[in-house]
């Protein structure tokens, strides 16, 4: 809907602060899109006012440099609804916060890369029920380390092999490396979900951390990890191309997510937005260079060679948007066919079985999946998935609802922030059908 940013920068005081943003409110209320159709909020079931909130909200949480800026977009029954850049591209240099900024969207890679697995399988190449060992052999025998009460453990045969739906939901026992035997991983050099700075195919990486002991064994726990790191491997080995290339012929380029990529080409480095921190007095600090998992990262001028499916992607909130609303629509976009629908289906419910996760929500093969609005304490409805990155990023896709929400940001860690919480609410509340 809106830019705000330097205009207002010499202003005194939270009140000028607000009363300016609903100013600017009523004369920048273009939700311009490259990609989707726009609709008015009445036509689509929120009232304009209520909505307004949220847009409010996203501009004071700027203006006060609790984040340096954000994207976020809203989709329903596939139009725009909400479209806001607000904030700064980069804080230190003034330059605002464009619609089209490029985030590292870290986790939300995991999304993109589980669907190509699922792509695999339609081929015929691979089932999900198989072992993970079948294809990258050295995940056939793997080991787990048991924690002894005096503080030591024991490393032990897993109980069975590595599935690929575990890899998928989670419950492959693999962790990032700062479990039961940090030691060990930290020895290895493979700790904490950053690729982008490796100067090795990410096919090497994998294949060395099957020797490490994970944390349980599979199919007993969930445990958030390097999972989708493995599966990016496994779609190296069973397609015969490097990662990057085959989401790009699978996935990108048939949803014309031009602005996808692992590593930035040189001449979108001036949209790529800036990484900060959170602060103890609740500002934000430049995070500091070279890259690492807090920092600005290797993304443009790094090794480029390691493609991580874990957390390596970055993009921009219509991207997304389109890899989302593709979901919604069952497996298609604009007459390009990504999965069947019982595939997307099969993605988007429940597969933890009795394992223990969050109240009131379990998780698909890809997804955290809603199934008890109350238990989970949050606006929404049963069946919406979605998940985030660690950069302070989130989404949602709500099928009740016909909505696809996509918030992008860059701050890490994001100590304290309610950040998501207050998107999410002030959006329903301005829901009314």
């Amino acid at each position: 809907m809106k830019i705000r940013s330097k205009l207002l920068s010499g202003w005194l005081g939270l009140s000028l602060l607000l009363i300016a943003s609903k100013a600017i409110a009523q004369v920048n209320t273009s939700n311009s899109s490259t990609f989707f159709s726009e609709i008015s909020a009445e036509d689509t079931g929120f009232d304009a006012d209520r909505l307004q909130r949220l847009s409010d909200m996203l501009y004071e949480y700027s203006s006060q440099q609790r984040i340096s800026g954000a994207v976020t977009l809203v989709l329903r029954d596939g139009q725009v609804l909400f479209f806001d850049a607000t904030g700064y591209r980069d804080v230190e240099t003034g330059d605002e916060m464009p619609h089209d900024a490029i985030f590292r969207i870290a986790s939300q890679t995991k999304a993109i890369v589980s669907v190509g697995v699922m792509i695999l399988q339609e081929q015929g190449k691979l089932l999900i029920s198989d072992p993970v060992g079948r294809y990258l052999p050295e995940y056939m025998e793997t080991t787990v380390a048991e924690a002894r009460d005096d503080g030591s453990y024991e490393v032990v045969p897993a109980n069975s092999p590595i599935t690929i739906r575990q890899l998928l939901k989670h419950t492959s026992g693999i962790g990032y490396g700062y479990g039961t035997a940090r030691d060990l991983w930290e020895e290895a050099d493979i700790q904490g979900w950053y690729f982008a700075h490796r100067d090795e195919p990410v096919r090497e990486t994998i294949r060395r951390l099957a020797s490490l002991p994970m944390e349980s064994h599979p199919g007993e726990s969930y445990v958030y990890g390097y999972s989708t790191d493995i599966l990016g491997a496994l779609i190296e080995v069973v397609s015969g191309v490097s990662l990057e290339q085959f989401l790009q012929e699978e996935i990108l380029d048939p949803l014309g997510m031009a602005d996808t990529h692992f590593y930035l080409p040189q001449d979108k480095t001036d949209r790529l937005a800036t990484v900060y921190s959170a602060t103890e007095d609740r500002g934000i600090e430049r995070a500091p260079d070279p890259g690492g998992n807090v920092g600005q990262g290797h993304y443009v001028n790094g090794p480029q060679i390691s493609f991580s499916g874990g957390a390596g992607l970055l993009s921009t909130a219509e991207d997304y948007a389109r890899f989302l609303q593709m979901l919604l629509n069952s497996g298609e976009l604009d007459g390009e066919r990504i999965l069947s629908p019982s595939t997307v289906e099969l993605m988007t419910v429940n597969h933890l079985d009795g394992i223990d996760f969050r109240a009131g929500a379990g998780f698909g093969l890809g997804f955290e999946v809603v199934q008890d609005i109350g238990l989970r304490g949050l606006p929404g409805a049963v069946g919406d998935f979605g998940w985030g990155g660690a950069y302070h990023s989130t989404y949602w896709v709500s099928p009740n609802d016909g909505l696809v929400v996509v918030f992008l940001t860059q701050l890490i860690p994001a100590t304290g922030s309610d950040l998501h919480g207050k998107i999410r609410t002030l959006l329903y509340q301005a829901m009314i059908d």
